[in-house]
């Protein structure tokens, strides 16, 4: 089964493009534990977090410019994150002459602040990893055989999927059609349904060919070599600085 490259995959030579699947997304899992763990009444830490993301970054040949947009994907969270000072409870705060809620400050920030980098965390990982080499990474990382072949049709039908959203919509804008009034709304869920009909029928009929071509419920993992204990040791330390961070944060709270 062919596997094209994901839209968030940025093609490099950097050292981070070269190290094994597997130590990537552990490292990256472990990170984000780190992070999510880490007491959100503490700024500092978040900094650090954010300094090494920047870092990893420039290492990885990553610019910001391709990073930036990309991050807006948090941005109904952070929409959430604003409601939160004027939604909780006591203690409160005046601030530019409006009472906040301390504890409602303190979720806002930590839900922009471990998103964000989170967010970030996952865009390094896509970028600096090919599609081709997660089957043989999630295998090797005991993940089981079908979850790892839901994950990779995923990967491989999503933007296939959204196309042909996009044009079942232009379909019914040609026929004078608006989607965006609200006496539409019929129609749009008609739309999904139609959508959702199809992408079940084209399953089945990817399913019956894989099967045809004697699949056997394991995908193929290219070739990829299995990372050696020096690539672990070198690929994990941008988690294990994340992990000292937070055990810091809380010992010194």
């Amino acid at each position: 089964m062919a596997v094209a490259s994901h839209r968030l995959y940025l093609p490099g030579s950097s050292s981070a493009h070269r190290v094994p699947a597997e130590v990537k997304i552990a490292c990256a899992v472990l990170a984000v534990f780190a992070v999510v763990a880490t007491p959100r009444e503490l700024f500092w830490p978040f900094g650090c977090y954010a300094l090494g993301l920047v870092v990893l970054w420039r290492w990885a040949d990553i610019p910001l410019r391709w990073i930036a947009p990309r991050l807006l994907i948090e941005l109904p969270f952070v929409v959430l994150a604003v409601l939160l000072p004027f939604a909780a409870g006591a203690p409160r705060t005046t601030f530019l002459g409006l009472s906040l809620s301390t504890t409602g400050l303190y979720a806002a920030w930590g839900i922009v602040a471990k998103g964000t980098i989170g967010v970030g965390v996952s865009l390094t990982l896509a970028a600096t990893t090919n599609v081709r080499e997660l089957p043989a990474g999630l295998t090797r990382l005991r993940v089981p055989g079908m979850i790892v072949t839901i994950v990779v049709l995923m990967l491989r039908y999503v933007d296939l999927l959204l196309e042909e959203a996009g044009r079942m919509r232009v379909a019914r804008i040609s026929r004078g059609d608006d989607p965006r009034t609200l006496r539409q709304a019929g129609a749009t869920a008609r739309g999904a349904g139609t959508l959702f009909l199809r992408s079940y029928e084209r399953g089945e009929r990817v399913h019956l060919a894989m099967l045809s071509r004697g699949f056997d419920g394991a995908v193929p993992d290219f070739g990829t070599q299995p990372a050696t204990r020096t690539q672990w040791m070198l690929g994990c330390v941008p988690a294990v600085v994340a992990v000292c961070i937070c055990v810091t944060a809380w010992v010194i709270r």
